[in-house]
């Protein structure tokens, strides 16, 4: 255990009984607990392999790795269409923990494999996401803006990308791509402030 992450478990919580579970169960997997993006994140030599993370209708741990997982009990689920390495375990209460402990073990030692193999996850490229018109135009009206966004790393450029393109009306587009502006020159992705 890592008192650096012992808040996150003695914080007030609807998930606090889950969460605490969910340490024990990967902390006897010989994992590093570490804390990162505010959130419990087990390690293996360093990589990433399992965060612990809670939502108003569940907890879920969060496999980096996770389609890269044999899936065996058909359990992982992807986030959101956009998300293409992770993959969670959700869970609603402790009984079901309990229930699949000896299945999260075998997850945890599955994606624990998958980090002592090295393998990679073949993510698409930035440029195989579409760019909506209007930032095209942006990034053709201001060379510096073009510089900037190419300089950012290819999840910060994703980032944008995919918040641009959400928005339905082009009024919408142009007023996020106008309040993102800042952000990309000073190099930062979206939800760095």
């Amino acid at each position: 255990m890592n008192s650096k992450v012992d808040w996150f478990f003695d914080k007030e919580s609807a998930w606090q009984k889950e969460y605490k579970k969910l340490r024990t169960i990967i902390l006897d997997c010989g994992l590093t607990e570490e804390l990162k993006w505010g959130k419990p994140c087990y390690t293996f030599h360093k990589s990433n392999v399992v965060l612990i993370h809670g939502f108003k209708e569940y907890c879920a741990l969060l496999f980096h790795k996770g389609v890269l997982l044999k899936d065996t009990e058909d359990i992982l689920i992807q986030q959101t269409e956009n998300v293409q390495s992770a993959r969670q375990l959700r869970f609603t209460n402790l009984k079901e923990i309990e229930k699949q402990e000896s299945a999260i073990k075998a997850y945890v030692f599955e994606a624990i494999e998958v980090e002592k193999a090295g393998l990679k996850v073949d993510m698409k490229k930035t440029s195989e996401f579409p760019m909506p018109e209007e930032f095209k135009k942006a990034l053709n009206d201001n060379p510096e803006l073009k510089a900037a966004f190419e300089a950012l790393t290819p999840g910060r450029q994703r980032g944008y990308l995919l918040h641009f393109s959400q928005a339905k009306q082009s009024s919408t587009r142009e007023s996020r791509i106008e309040k993102c502006t800042p952000l990309i020159f000073d190099g930062k992705g979206l939800n760095e402030r």
